[in-house]
């Protein structure tokens, strides 16, 4: 008789995975600086406006219909129908030897309509929904901040209308570091965003053909793209804003 040795296989007891740790959210803080380019303070960012990753497709969409809707066709060309004269039958249908004509005004003959060319009565207007209109606008200002290219200054206010004033404001905010070209560029050297509409402040910048000013809350995708640098003013009152057009 044979015995069967029945054999135990120790079950190793699988350790609990070690609990990962939490990712830490990523924190969107800027800089607040002063009219005369000294750090002034912090502000924290709202990470549905500074932290969007980049869609060129969506920037693209808004882009090109903003493009669009501002274009205003000026070009009008006539065509056959439009064209003055050619009532009359140039020869006879038959027995010329030539090829058959019924006017003079076909886009073949000299001083004839135009064929295929461009008209004033086109329209090319594109419609954009408003939701993607500003998820684009925070999807550029979300680039922006991570190319260190946006600017946060407590305010830029002027009592009255100098242009030395508001030059002497971007010379000394030009010494801030990656702000270099700020003053030297030519053209389109900056946006600047303002809380709130101030004529005085306003006609001050108006003269700096490298720079572009507007409200924050008419700030657009074509605005920010079309400037190398975004200044926004008055933090606190700006980001309030920008929050209301998620609503």
């Amino acid at each position: 008789m044979t015995t069967e040795k029945k054999t135990t296989k120790k079950v190793s007891q699988k350790t609990a995975p070690k609990a990962r740790k939490a990712a830490a959210a990523p924190s969107y803080k800027a800089s607040v600086y002063s009219r005369g380019g000294k750090e002034a303070g912090s502000v924290s960012l709202p990470e549905a406006i500074f932290g969007l990753r980049w869609n060129s497709d969506l920037v693209h969409q808004v882009m090109h219909s903003m493009l669009s809707n501002a274009r205003d066709p000026i070009a009008h060309t006539k065509t056959r129908g439009e064209v003055r004269g050619g009532g009359k039958k140039p020869w006879r249908q038959k027995g010329t030897g030539r090829a058959r004509h019924g006017s003079t005004r076909s886009p073949i003959w000299v001083g004839g309509g135009i064929a295929h060319g461009p008209r004033a009565d086109k329209n090319f207007a594109r419609k954009v929904n408003r939701k993607l209109k500003t998820k684009a606008l925070f999807t550029v200002l979300s680039k922006k901040y991570r190319d260190g290219e946006i600017l946060f200054v407590d305010s830029l206010s002027l009592s009255t209308p100098k242009t030395a004033e508001a030059i002497s404001a971007l010379a000394h905010l030009s010494k801030i570091d990656g702000f270099g070209s700020l003053l030297s560029k030519k053209q389109n050297a900056a946006f600047i965003g303002f809380a709130t509409k101030d004529a005085s402040t306003e006609k001050s910048f108006r003269n700096i053909r490298s720079v572009s000013f507007d409200e924050v809350r008419n700030m657009n995708v074509l605005d920010i793209l079309t400037s190398k640098y975004v200044i926004i003013e008055n933090p606190e009152a700006s980001l309030k804003m920008l929050e209301a057009k998620i609503a």
